[in-house]
């Protein structure tokens, strides 16, 4: 209860700093946005049973950016006092005055600012309490190492718990907040045989600590998991379809965020550039930007400039929608502020009413990937190739594990080729997909 109470204690010191923040610059002739986050939480690292680490973290920070005509300057600062905002304001005005002058800076338009209170259903605090912390961490990796004796190490276990409270208000009026927490735990094992020795990795995240997996249950699945890759093999260089499981498929997704993001397109480098309101995907995908979705991990009510947040199709019926604009790109594009200030708001990608099994059964015989690696994905050109680790699937089961593989195409094609998406949707990110089968792929191996 007591906790609750300094919770909102903090959120009302931290909204008064940005209250006094706008009125100090009120009688200015210039525009200011102003933001406060703040993070309080906890994080363990224990290894063999061993606490490696506890770390309490409570760091904040104010951000301020004065427009002076079209010449912008921003500053930041840890200094929440009266004098400390005043020498910020002087300081980013200064910057302003020696700033070129950019006619498509400026506030968003103020009929898209978020002037209303939207509970999201994001703060569900937890006490911190290290020693409980401990044995979250402790029980999963106890729980690995129990399920069988070929899991012989461990590289680490650990669990976070943090609560960051938002603020922004600008000189349009606009004034608002909102609290969140979050809290995750993190499993990593070593499993060894007579022929190899393998690693892998499971976790869990959520608003609500009660909505964490059991951290024995997710221990069990960690070591079946690594267990399951001993004996992997390499593979000969071949096309084969392929399944993005769905732990991993939200990372196919998310170069589409970059092909749209509003300052890839106004510089006209993304390989999407002439598809606005163009197909790209098959028909019969969707995918949805929810903000607003309960205790969702990208639900947010407002972007960082301010800009309400929406409900908005990215893809319908397989064809783009929307660019992901804030208000400097979308003005240099003459089109509006999207709410995408700061990045996406939790995607919600269509999947079809078949089970992954029926994938598998429906692939016959490919590869699963379940871990990529490697960042090599360039959105100018489409083109993509990464480093790979999963199953070959053989009769519509999983024959043996492969590793050293690389696969590659282009984005273009791959999004064209997705032939069916798994109901087993995951929910731990901000783009929420299933499994998704692709007909083809190049795969190089052996």
């Amino acid at each position: 209860m007591q906790f609750a109470k300094d919770i909102e204690k903090e959120e009302s010191f931290l909204l008064n700093t940005v209250k006094e923040t706008l009125n100090f610059a009120k009688n200015k002739t210039t525009s200011i946005e102003v933001s406060v986050k703040k993070t309080i939480g906890i994080s363990v690292n224990i290894r063999n049973s061993i606490v490696e680490n506890v770390e309490f973290n409570t760091d904040g920070g104010l951000f301020l950016t004065v427009y002076n005509k079209f010449s912008k300057g921003s500053v930041s600062s840890k200094d929440f006092s009266l004098n400390g905002i005043k020498k910020m304001f002087n300081i980013a005005f200064d910057i302003s005055k020696h700033s070129s002058s950019d006619f498509f800076s400026g506030l968003p338009d103020i009929k898209l600012l978020c002037y209303r209170t939207i509970d999201l259903d994001l703060f569900h605090p937890w006490v911190f309490n290290v020693e409980n912390a401990i044995k979250l961490a402790t029980i999963s990796e106890k729980a690995a190492f129990k399920f069988d004796k070929r899991i012989v190490n461990s590289e680490g276990s650990f669990f976070n718990s943090h609560i960051t409270i938002n603020v922004f208000g600008n000189s349009l009026g606009m004034l608002g907040k909102y609290t969140s927490t979050r809290y995750s735990i993190y499993n990593c094992m070593i499993a060894r045989d007579k022929h190899s020795m393998q690693r892998d990795f499971n976790y869990s995240i959520a608003r609500n600590i009660d909505d964490l997996e059991k951290s024995e249950t997710l221990g069990k699945k960690t070591a079946a998991r690594v267990l399951s890759r001993l004996g992997a093999r390499k593979i000969h260089t071949m096309k084969s379809p392929v399944i993005f499981s769905s732990e991993i498929s939200h990372m196919f997704f998310s170069h589409l965020v970059s092909a749209i993001s509003g300052d890839n397109v106004y510089q006209k480098s993304t390989f999407l550039i002439d598809d606005l309101k163009k197909k790209i995907f098959p028909e019969w995908l969707n995918i949805e930007e929810n903000p607003h979705l309960k205790k969702g991990l990208g639900s947010k009510p407002f972007d960082s400039e301010g800009v309400e947040t929406k409900n908005k199709y990215i893809i319908q019926n397989g064809i783009l929608q929307t660019w992901l604009l804030n208000s400097y790109n979308s003005r240099k594009l003459q089109l509006s502020s999207t709410g995408n200030s700061g990045g996406i708001h939790n995607w919600l990608v269509s999947s079809n009413n078949i089970s992954f099994e029926e994938l598998l059964k429906k692939m016959h015989q490919g590869l699963l990937i379940t871990e990529l690696m490697g960042q090599g994905v360039d959105i100018v050109s489409g083109n993509y190739s990464r480093g790979a680790i999963g199953f070959w699937i053989q009769n519509g089961k999983i024959a043996y594990p492969v590793h050293e593989i690389t696969i590659s195409g282009n984005l273009r094609s791959m999004w064209n080729n997705i032939i069916n998406i798994s109901n087993d949707v995951d929910i731990r990110n901000n783009i929420q997909c299933g499994s998704v089968l692709l007909s083809e792929i190049q795969v190089s191996g052996n």
